[in-house]
């Protein structure tokens, strides 16, 4: 656990050779009112902030409910963030055992986005079964938020000095020059991460604006395979992963790699089943299948409309016309050919 916390460098220098002959040290805390606030923690909120906004203004297209959206959040956040603050401390037991007092110091840094998605999917479940919704309805939903976060919130890593790679010579290497002078040149890995998570987020607000969403869980499905995809490899580079136990596994490399594998082999089966015509879009609410389907059967003719015309006001046009015009008229008239002599 020292080596990790030797990879948060606050009070170093950053600079990005292929930018330019400069360098910055942004801060990485303010003091508010006398306490101090970690800018880590302002990035998180803001991009909380901006996933709900997105969240909110796009519910529609999802079908979903603006309330049901605003139950989610409220039990999603705050549960969120203490899996992804369990799910860090879990893989670093032996420093937080020794260490009590900095299991809740979250500001300090140390959230895993796989836990925080972990617990929101456990609260999203319940939640939905609550409200008769979909689950998967929800979370193509709400996992758009979530890459929204993580594209934002990376740049908490940026103000830390966290969350990088290790010594590198590539083009967009970064630079960090410690308060001795010493300069070590790393993969900006949250920048990769960020910049993985902005292509995402665009590929997909074109894809659900086109209306290219055939079933429910398609969303989530596919930030799986892509953001998986990168992950995989951007955990590799990166010099504070979490590890399984004593081995040299990391957690969220092989993890990524599992979703990767999960989310190609469903994409592919439910290709072949909505070509089929087996799986569709549903309605993110059953009582919303069970109107629809009720309305199905109105227009089968199985129950008849209350409100449709009787034979007697159907216009004389649509009638064919070899009817008499008057019933009643035609005995009068065989009566009369009959008693003709």
């Amino acid at each position: 656990m020292t080596e990790i916390l030797e990879t948060i460098q606050r009070d170093s220098l950053i600079s990005f050779p292929f930018l330019g002959d400069w360098t910055i040290n942004p801060p990485s805390s303010v003091t508010i009112f006398g306490r101090t606030v970690y800018i880590y923690g302002i990035v998180i909120a803001i991009a909380f902030l901006l996933a709900i906004v997105w969240m909110t203004r796009n519910c529609k297209r999802f079908g979903i409910r603006e309330d049901d959206l605003y139950d989610a959040i409220i039990w999603a956040i705050p549960l969120g963030i203490i899996g992804a603050r369990l799910y860090y401390v879990l893989f670093s037991l032996d420093y937080y055992i020794a260490n009590p007092s900095k299991i809740i110091a979250v500001w300090e840094g140390g959230l895993a986005i796989y836990g925080g998605i972990i617990a929101g999917v456990i609260v999203i479940f319940f939640l939905c079964r609550h409200k008769k919704m979909r689950v998967a309805a929800m979370l193509d939903l709400v996992i758009v938020g979530v890459i929204i976060g993580q594209m934002v919130g990376r740049w908490g890593n940026f103000f830390n000095r966290e969350a990088f790679g290790s010594e590198t010579t590539v083009f967009c290497k970064m630079g960090l020059t410690s308060p001795d002078g010493n300069t070590i040149y790393v993969h900006p890995t949250f920048l990769y991460e960020s910049l993985w998570n902005l292509a995402l987020f665009i590929f997909l607000s074109i894809f659900i604006k086109k209306g290219k969403r055939k079933y429910n869980g398609q969303i989530m499905l596919i930030y799986l395979l892509v953001y998986g995809t990168g992950r995989t490899f951007i955990e590799g580079l990166r010099t504070d992963s979490l590890y399984i136990g004593g081995t040299g596994i990391r957690v969220s490399q092989l993890l990524s790699a599992v979703l990767v594998i999960f989310a190609a082999v469903l994409l592919i089966y439910n290709a072949k089943r909505v070509k089929n015509g087996i799986l569709k879009l549903e309605p993110p609410y059953y009582e919303a299948e069970a109107e629809e389907e009720a309305d199905g059967d109105e227009g089968s003719g199985e129950v008849k409309d209350p409100d449709a015309p009787s034979a007697e006001d159907v216009p004389d046009e649509t009638r064919s016309d070899d009817a008499p015009e008057d019933p009643a008229e035609e005995p009068e008239d065989s009566t009369e050919e009959e008693n003709d002599p």
